[in-house]
């Protein structure tokens, strides 16, 4: 059986990798195994990769899981949005290196990490939640808001847009892209360039700077748990 997710420590990188299947889902297994990946991260004091397979980074959540019922799909929904908040505070650089789609969740963890690489190529990249007759719970809007630039960001969340790797790069969802071929390679070197920066200095600077955000997003995480009587 395939791991879920894999972790490759090599010249004080960290790399993560999703294997889910073909749409790279994501299941309560597969967080509580990049949750666990990010724990040795931590304790490696890597800088973190995080890809997943050829032509697909994620494609959001695990179906499955969330056409149980409203309550376990809100359940899957406050782990990932959990997930998000981790990623977006992580004590060390992470860099997104999305090897092909990415869609609803899969984009969201691509708006919560430090710098993102794609690859080009005719690839899916957005928010298609309202498309999909999901009314965007208040965490999703926040992550967006915060990432993408303000035009893009209604067109992202409110219109359900799905953008090109270019397009996405232009939205906010990417910083750069390159050869498929050559994204691993590309998203080494910025590991590298991260790790000649003072690693406490860029930690401490990242949570001054997302301090509000950070805060934000927690009430927000509570205000959809709360609000799918999750909460106590």
């Amino acid at each position: 059986m395939t791991e879920l997710v894999t972790y490759e420590l090599n010249d004080g990188v960290a790399t993560i990798t999703l294997s889910n299947g073909k749409a790279n889902a994501l299941s309560h297994e597969v967080f509580e195994a990049l949750n666990g990946a990010l724990d040795r991260a931590e304790q490696d004091k890597a800088v973190v990769i995080l890809t997943g397979q050829p032509g697909i980074f994620s494609g959001g959540y695990d179906l499955k899981e969330m056409q149980k019922g409203p309550k376990e799909a809100a359940t899957l929904v406050k782990v990932g949005s959990t997930l998000a908040h981790r990623l977006a505070g992580f004590p060390l650089p992470v860099i997104g290196a999305c090897s092909g789609h990415a869609i609803a969740k899969g984009a969201f963890i691509l708006l919560s990490v430090d710098y993102r690489v794609g690859v080009e190529g005719n690839f899916k990249l957005g928010l298609n939640e309202v498309a999909i007759g999901m009314t965007m719970h208040h965490a999703g809007i926040e992550i967006a808001r915060h990432r993408l630039t303000p035009s893009h960001f209604y067109r992202s969340v409110v219109n359900a847009e799905i953008f090109s790797p270019q397009d996405a790069v232009t939205a906010g969802f990417l910083d750069e892209t390159v050869a498929p071929e050559q994204l691993l390679e590309r998203a080494n070197q910025i590991a590298q360039q991260f790790r000649k920066l003072d690693l406490r200095a860029h930690k401490q600077t990242k949570v001054k700077a997302k301090a509000e955000y950070l805060e934000l997003l927690g009430r927000c995480i509570e205000q959809d748990a709360k609000s799918l009587g999750l909460s106590d």
